[in-house]
């Protein structure tokens, strides 16, 4: 995925209200961002980083500048956790995630009427069961490549895996995908010390056959791409 037009640089001063963000640009104006992100953003928000934002000519916009990503200690960080969905469907389109690849139909934001919820894809081929996926992304890391979700608690992202849950009990396949958007996280796992009702979930789903997926995505400020999948540690 191109980021098109090109993203603009600038430095963080803060984020405040969950979805604005003051950033001083190279020629010392400061500007207000939309923050495309609902989760604390713990540890991928430190002041004074560069950040790199994206500008929208819709004039029915408060804030027209969308953050985009950050940088911090050597690593790109994609926040917008918009990106999530687009990165996986692009990923599926190209035949680039191995384990869904004999899938030729793609349906995104399925409404599940049931629920009063939508699951991010369902998948479909002749001869094979249908295949959910719910889409997470991950930023939160802490240390030695080592990256968790949820960064806060998530009473919807327990949602969704219970309706994961009931998908492989009436025999179809189901998949929590997490798509890393953090070039320093090299492995993923569950974040018990901030939500471990969600942990506990996430083990249960993954017992009874909801497959637990994780790629990392190669970023820069021309482009971001899912590349490689990497480990989930649920022990």
């Amino acid at each position: 995925m191109k980021f098109s037009p090109a993203l603009q640089p600038g430095l963080l001063i803060r984020r405040y209200k969950r979805f604005l963000a003051d950033v001083e640009l190279p020629s010392s104006a400061i500007v207000t961002l939309h923050c495309p992100n609902t989760g604390s953003m713990k540890n991928c928000a430190e002041p004074g980083s560069r950040v790199w934002f994206s500008h929208s000519t819709q004039a029915s916009r408060k804030y027209p500048c969308t953050w985009e990503l950050i940088e911090m200690h050597q690593s790109f960080i994609g926040i917008n956790t918009h990106r999530a969905n687009a990165l996986v469907k692009e990923a599926l389109q190209n035949n680039l995630i191995i384990e869904l690849m004999e899938y030729d139909e793609i349906r995104a934001e399925v409404m599940i009427a049931e629920q009063k919820t939508r699951i991010d894809f369902q998948l479909s081929a002749v001869g094979k069961p249908v295949c959910w996926v719910e889409v997470k992304s991950v930023t939160l890391n802490i240390g030695q490549g080592i990256g968790l979700f949820p960064d806060a608690k998530t009473a919807r992202g327990i949602k969704h895996l219970e309706f994961l849950i009931s998908r492989v009990q009436q025999g179809e396949r189901a998949v929590l995908f997490f798509c890393v958007q953090h070039t320093g996280i090299q492995s993923v796992a569950p974040a018990d010390d901030l939500d471990p009702a969600y942990g506990k979930m996430l083990r249960c789903a993954a017992n009874v056959g909801v497959e637990i997926l994780a790629y990392g995505a190669s970023i820069s400020p021309e482009t971001i791409y899912l590349e490689k999948s990497l480990p989930v540690n649920l022990l």
